[in-house]
């Protein structure tokens, strides 16, 4: 694994965590929200290995090592990520998105679909405001209460890092208590040892600086992505746990049938992290998926 910053616009740095190999396909992973760069499954890293691939997990702004900032809405992150795809000397790439990580890879298909092969989503947030929005689910409660995270999210961003860091002794049996609390799906994957592992790591460094990009996620899934989602022409594969408890599995359908080239994958019995324990199954489809037929880059 190789870990680093690259620079982006107005002197900030995104920060990322790479898996597999340098010279093969790329693949970029969003996490969730909460996440950080290392959210990304032991079978997915074991995957990149055996398979040749570039697999690449990027902290968003305001987690690791990542400068903080809020951007103008969704689709604005993907200027950064064509910095960042060029200072690493990626050309083509396909994109998985986790939950919260969703809105970022489908934004990429529709800004760069020049570059883009393929996007996988796992339990993705679906649009909230808007001729596309989705009824429904817990991300009304973020939309409610979007005027006050925006308001406090400074503030608060700096709360949860020193709460954090004045329970990390206790992050284990505290991911526990959260696990013995939700549907069976997520309490069995929480309780196999490789998983917990990934998320403890991911969240003990994700947070050691900084822990702003949760609530700038909220604040941008409460917003106008900044892009019709169906707009998007590159292929598209939807991976969806049906008894999902945090996004429904109706707005995953929902996402899917707005786009143009899309399969919805139901994971039978599965709640919200179900996506995370078909990553094999996930890449397998994805890197299937050849260059798209390119067009010019929408604007």
């Amino acid at each position: 694994m190789v870990e680093g910053t690259v620079a982006v616009r107005d002197g900030r740095r995104l920060s990322f965590a790479e898996h597999g190999t340098t010279h093969g396909p790329a693949v970029i992973w969003m996490h969730g929200t909460p996440g950080a760069r290392r959210q990304i499954p032991v079978e997915a890293r074991a995957y990149a290995s055996r398979r040749g691939i570039r697999l690449i997990g990027i902290d968003r702004p305001g987690i690791g090592s990542s400068t903080a900032h809020l951007y103008r809405d969704i689709h604005d992150w993907t200027a950064d990520l064509e910095i960042f795809a060029d200072t690493l000397g990626i050309d083509g790439m396909h994109l998985i998105g986790l939950s919260g990580g969703g809105p970022y890879v489908l934004a990429a298909a529709h800004a760069l679909p020049h570059r883009v092969h393929g996007v996988g989503v796992l339990g993705g947030v679906a649009p909230t405001v808007g001729p596309e929005a989705a009824e429904g689910g817990i991300i009304q409660l973020a939309v409610a209460l979007a005027p006050l995270i925006s308001a406090v999210r400074v503030p608060l961003g700096i709360g949860l890092t020193q709460a954090i860091r004045m329970v990390r002794p206790l992050a284990g049996a505290g991911l526990d208590l959260y696990a013995a609390v939700q549907p069976v799906g997520d309490k069995t994957l929480l309780a196999r040892p490789e998983f917990k592992a990934m998320f403890l790591d991911d969240l003990l460094n994700g947070s050691r600086f900084q822990t702003s990009a949760p609530l700038n996620d909220l604040v941008l899934f409460t917003r106008d992505w900044g892009f019709r989602v169906a707009d998007i022409e590159v292929p598209v594969r939807w991976w969806h746990g049906d008894a999902d408890h945090i996004v429904p599995f109706a707005h995953g359908r929902h996402v899917v049938d707005l786009l143009a080239d899309a399969e919805l994958r139901t994971i039978d019995g599965e709640s919200h992290l179900g996506g995370l324990g078909v990553a094999e199954e996930v890449l397998d489809a994805l890197l299937a998926l050849g260059p798209h037929d390119e067009g010019a880059p929408a604007v």
